[in-house]
């Protein structure tokens, strides 16, 4: 059976830890941790004052100490609002000592149609969650609906349901975690199932629900001395909550090049699965940084411009706007005799579909994004493409929904956005007299490659003309990129240095001199 390579590569800079993670040596999810920026995080729950309830919107705008005010919808509240702000005030008078909730005696339930006025009043203080960093120019989402969520259980505090996730598809799997969660739950609080407890066992899911415990006691000791606002409970650090959320048994190499993120990364693993533990290793080649080692440098570079060259000479093209994102699929000039048009179609919309998948994740896309895929005629194939889009989407964390295609062959995604898009500066100065901004260097050769790849199938005799730097770049070193590609090809590429063509110009002739379409 064929088995996927999954590997997490974390770098430490002066200023930003940055996570890559790898799948068969691709980049699908790109993370940076700064140390500016870490202060509202998702998960992270904080004592806030609520500034002014807004009876228009029905919600109310809280301090938490950012310099926005967060927002906070009536129905984020939660149905135990009265319950949850009663023990905030004994909590904080040191009146009530003991926290676990079992003694507790909880208020009655919120009306889910009721108005916020009625249940908030300014300068109240409010236990909130944010569920939404700060984007752009909006303060973050909060709820006050708090849950503490750990690798196999979260934890909801002021709640009695118990659920089970959804990706767990065995109706008896979904019996049996609920009884043994049912045997375990302490009074008071609710209980989520995430899919990774799928066959563990009444121990690990006991072990996991005690953490959560001990963090909601530390929590609670931090209420009485709070400030309001402060942060009163932060997510953990970066490293054991990216692990929490993606980690499982299919990753085979962890790969740290800083001695206390290694032990860090090591120290979770021993605690989570402790025989993975193994696969985190220390990264010590200071001639060859890490992300040039995993090439993630160069996938960077290619992977985040505007436009997103694919195998087979197809590419995407990526725009943005405020309220949606709209994402082209473009065949480029193939001409493939053996194939119609609509089998080619498919080919190339099935290779978007994957890297569609690759970029929403990698870039963090959220909102509304529409897809304009080649035109199929077949609703059979419609079909497939749509499928095989939901099938590579299932590993997205992220909330999504995809709706099936419109008779224009456009097909809408809605995804979740809680933390600020990824976007990372492809463009570098010309270094032709022209002046103004260029593609990075390297995405000139990634479509060189692309489109001989393609050519040097039709044509005994290919001569590569291209500009004198990009020239160099292919024939210096030993071997060189052209030694690479004759060995790959059975086929020697001339190239021929051009001062007057601009720096990402490159044309391919045949032996006749007539030019070749790319």
């Amino acid at each position: 059976m064929y088995s996927v390579n999954k590997e997490l590569i974390i770098r430490s800079g002066s200023e930003a830890v940055d996570f890559a993670l790898l799948k068969d040596g691709k980049l699908i999810e790109l993370h940076k941790e700064r140390e500016d920026t870490s202060k509202f995080n998702v998960g992270d729950i904080f004592i806030a004052k609520i500034r002014k309830p807004v009876a228009g919107l029905n919600a109310a705008f809280v301090n938490v100490g950012f310099e926005k005010d967060a927002f906070l919808h009536y129905h984020d509240l939660g149905p135990n609002l009265l319950s949850v702000q009663k023990f905030i005030k004994l909590v904080s008078a040191g009146k009530l000592k003991d926290y676990s909730l079992k003694n507790f005696a909880f208020e009655p339930e919120i009306d889910k149609n009721g108005a916020i006025a009625d249940v908030l009043s300014a300068n109240q203080s409010v236990l909130v969650q944010v569920v939404k960093e700060p984007i752009s120019t909006k303060g973050p989402r909060i709820s006050s609906e708090l849950s503490l969520a750990g690798r196999y259980v979260v934890l909801v505090p002021f709640s009695d349901r118990i659920s089970i996730s959804q990706k767990i598809e065995s109706k008896e799997e979904k019996d049996r975690l609920k009884r043994l969660v049912q045997s375990i739950r302490p009074k008071g609080f609710g209980v989520i199932v995430r899919t990774v407890a799928e066959g563990k066992k009444v121990a690990e899911l006991d072990k996991d629900l005690q953490n959560l415990l001990d963090k909601w006691t530390g929590m609670c000791k931090r209420l009485p001395s709070a400030h309001h606002p402060s942060k009163i409970l932060g997510e953990v650090n970066k490293v054991s909550s990216i692990l929490r959320d993606v980690f499982n048994d299919t990753f085979t190499g962890i790969y740290a090049d800083d001695e206390d993120l290694y032990y860090q990364t090591k120290d979770y693993l021993q605690e989570i699965a402790p025989q993975k533990a193994n696969i985190v290793k220390l990264y010590q080649n200071r001639d060859l940084p890490l992300f040039e080692k995993y090439n993630i440098e160069r996938q960077i570079k290619t992977s985040f411009g505007k436009t997103v060259s694919m195998s087979k000479g197809a590419y995407l093209i990526i725009e943005h706007t405020e309220a949606l994102h709209v994402i082209d699929v473009n065949s480029g000039n193939r001409s493939n005799k053996s194939h119609s048009q609509e089998d080619t179609a498919l080919e190339v919309n099935m290779i978007a579909a994957a890297e569609i998948a690759r970029q929403l994740r990698l870039r963090d896309m959220g909102g509304i994004i529409v897809i304009d895929f080649i035109d199929m005629g077949h609703p059979d194939n419609r079909k497939k493409l749509f499928d095989f889009l939901r099938e590579e989407m299932s590993d997205d964390k992220a909330k999504h929904k995809i709706l099936p295609p419109s008779k224009f062959g456009l097909i809408q995604i809605t995804r979740q956005r809680v933390r600020p898009e990824v976007n990372i500066k492809t463009r570098e100065e010309n270094p032709d007299s022209g002046g103004g901004e260029i593609e990075a260097p390297i995405l000139v050769i990634d479509r060189i490659q692309s489109d001989l790849e393609r050519i040097i199938r039709n044509h005994k005799k290919v001569v590569l003309n291209t500009h004198p730097f990009v020239a160099a770049y292919l024939t210096k070193g030993f071997p060189s990129i052209r030694a690479k590609w004759y060995l790959e090809h059975k086929k020697w590429v001339k190239i021929i240095p051009r001062d007057a063509y601009t720096f990402l110009e490159y044309h391919f002739y045949d032996s006749k001199g007539n030019a070749v379409s790319e």
